[in-house]
């Protein structure tokens, strides 16, 4: 075991280091993070507007109260969908758009140059690629109106790559040194405006440049393109095989007391992002969500936080072991907001050999039985973006509004006490053993 365990750490710790401290990965999960807010309030107005109830299937002359007044707010929300619907279309619609920035923005920002102008001229640039002007007919005449497919969660992949295009062309315009310098005396936004316009002129020509080169040549634009080649690469990461084994190499990191979930959190929470948001788009179009690879898998990974370790705290709350059963005290509402440090830290599961086990596979087998659960039917996939940290419970249900959901997470808290249970009497008994030697070690110091 120790033989395995200094191989892991000599060649997993430095990758892991180095996967967390690049600077793209930084700013695409800040980037995606800054996102958040936006799309939780956009879920929420999913939520105003579809009722947990089946207006097909309900008695409509029942006396149930309750029923009674899901059926009414049914009814008042297919009647005003449009006025609803709206906040959801310009947050979590704009899911793209608003990448766009956020990763630019990040990715700037480290490289401390201008951040805000920055994601401006990157969102400047995907509206110019991403979206086109169409003529839309109102009554007898027409409007101008811009398409919107790609600044959605479909344009979620190309917006990261141009908010990493951008800013590096950005870098490189600037290291040319072509700037104007003005006096002190000028107001900095007026040196700011000056300096920003050849930057923005460089994207535009290099970025559109190319979008028109591949319309002329094969028919497609940028993001056609963009997404035509990811195709084979986002299968990949939407295989529940590769998607269970990013998560348990994240416990592995976490294993040698390296922050995992932020090495992984950006490809995973992109996967999920991105399936959450096409089961919106299925359930704003009064379709039923059937993509199981959503943001609810990631919350079946982190019942507990880092290791699934819920089933574990609820096994210390009655452990012989007084340092165990006071952990669990203190754990357990972190704990039920998927926050782990006091206990891979204070247990500690870093570098345990005798927890290693159940601490790296439990998230991924849950992960694996979770996703099975929704292609299956028994739960039903995820199609709101809920909030982070907060009671798995809650999320469990607002993620698609089915307590079938939180059920399930129940089963899967206690499937992970099963596989913990071996594991932690073998250690209970350890820790056991090591706090008699350390009474009596007091009591000889005292004599």
């Amino acid at each position: 075991m120790k033989k395995f365990i200094g191989f892991l750490e000599k060649y997993l710790t430095p990758l892991g280091a180095k996967l967390g401290n690049q600077r793209h990965l930084q700013a695409l999960a800040n980037g995606m993070m800054m996102t958040l807010p936006l799309l939780v309030i956009g879920s929420l107005f999913m939520i105003l507007n579809n009722p947990p109830i089946n207006m097909a299937t309900v008695d409509m002359d029942t006396t149930n109260i309750f029923v009674k007044f899901l059926i009414n707010w049914k009814t008042w929300a297919m009647a005003n969908e449009q006025w609803i619907m709206a906040p959801y279309h310009m947050t979590f619609g704009m899911l793209g758009l608003m990448t766009s920035f956020s990763v630019a923005y990040c990715l700037a920002k480290s490289y401390k140059m201008n951040a805000a102008v920055s994601g401006i001229m990157t969102m400047s640039v995907f509206l110019l690629v991403c979206s086109s002007v169409v003529q839309v007919p109102v009554g007898e005449s027409t409007i101008p109106a811009i398409t919107s497919q790609f600044l959605s969660s479909d344009g979620m992949f190309v917006a990261i790559i141009l908010g990493f295009l951008c800013v590096e062309i950005t870098r490189w315009v600037d290291k040319l040194g072509i700037k104007v310098t003005f006096p002190e005396s000028v107001p900095k936004m007026v040196s700011t405006f000056v300096n920003s316009l050849l930057p923005l002129f460089v994207n535009i020509l290099i970025i559109y440049g190319i979008n028109l080169l591949l319309i002329s040549s094969l028919g497609k634009s940028f993001p056609e393109a963009v997404m035509s080649l990811l195709t084979p690469a986002i299968e990949v990461g939407n295989n529940i095989w590769v998607y269970a084994g990013i998560i348990l190499f994240s416990n592995v990191l976490w294993f040698f007391g390296i922050n995992g979930t932020s090495v992984i959190f950006s490809i995973v929470f992109m996967i999920g992002l991105a399936g959450t948001g096409a089961n919106a788009e299925m359930v704003a179009n009064n379709l039923a969500p059937t993509n199981p690879m959503n943001l609810q898998l990631f919350r079946y990974a982190l019942l507990g936080g880092a290791g699934g370790t819920l089933g574990l705290i609820l096994l210390m709350w009655k452990s012989k072991s007084a340092k165990l059963k006071s952990l669990a005290r203190i754990s357990i509402v972190p704990g039920i907001c998927s926050i782990n440090e006091p206990i891979t830290f204070g247990v500690p599961m870093a570098y345990n050999p005798i927890m290693a086990i159940p601490y790296i596979f439990t998230p991924s087998i849950c992960v694996i039985l979770g996703y099975y659960a929704q292609v299956l039917g028994f739960v039903t996939p995820g199609y709101i973006a809920d909030p982070s940290f907060i009671p798995f419970f809650i999320q469990g249900w607002m993620s698609g509004m089915d307590f079938r959901n939180v059920i399930f997470m129940f089963l899967l808290i206690a499937l992970s006490a099963i596989i913990y249970y071996p594991f932690f009497k073998v250690y209970e008994k350890v820790a056991v053993e090591q706090e008699k030697k350390e009474v009596e070690e007091e009591e000889d110091f005292e004599w």
